[in-house]
């Protein structure tokens, strides 16, 4: 199938990118991911596998709508997690940041 990414076009098809990514340990996953086979790449991981171009050449959305259109499962970024100050009210976490007055 052809897929553009970063201007140029690709002729790929899915046992050609689970070729190219077989032997390749993931990255840790902080953006958008791709499953290939039992594994979850980095999109843009994938893509600078695959085009043999810099990853800051293309975006993730090429590589997540060439992946798309190959059959392959992506997903999105991970949401991140909620840090402590948030969970707590304002007062709390005002609190918490200057340290609770000792009684005495």
């Amino acid at each position: 199938m052809r897929c553009v990414i970063a201007n140029y076009a690709f002729d790929l098809t899915a046992n050609e990118v689970k070729e190219a990514m077989s032997g390749v340990k993931p990255e840790p996953i902080t953006g958008p991911s791709v499953r290939i086979g039992r594994r979850d790449y980095p999109v843009k991981q994938v893509g600078a596998v695959i085009t043999r171009q810099d990853r800051r050449d293309f975006t993730a959305g090429e590589v997540v709508r060439a992946m798309k259109r190959l059959g392959f499962v992506c997903a999105p970024a991970p949401a991140a997690a909620p840090t402590e100050a948030a969970t707590l009210d304002p007062f709390a976490a005002a609190a918490a940041a200057l340290g609770s007055p000792t009684n005495g």
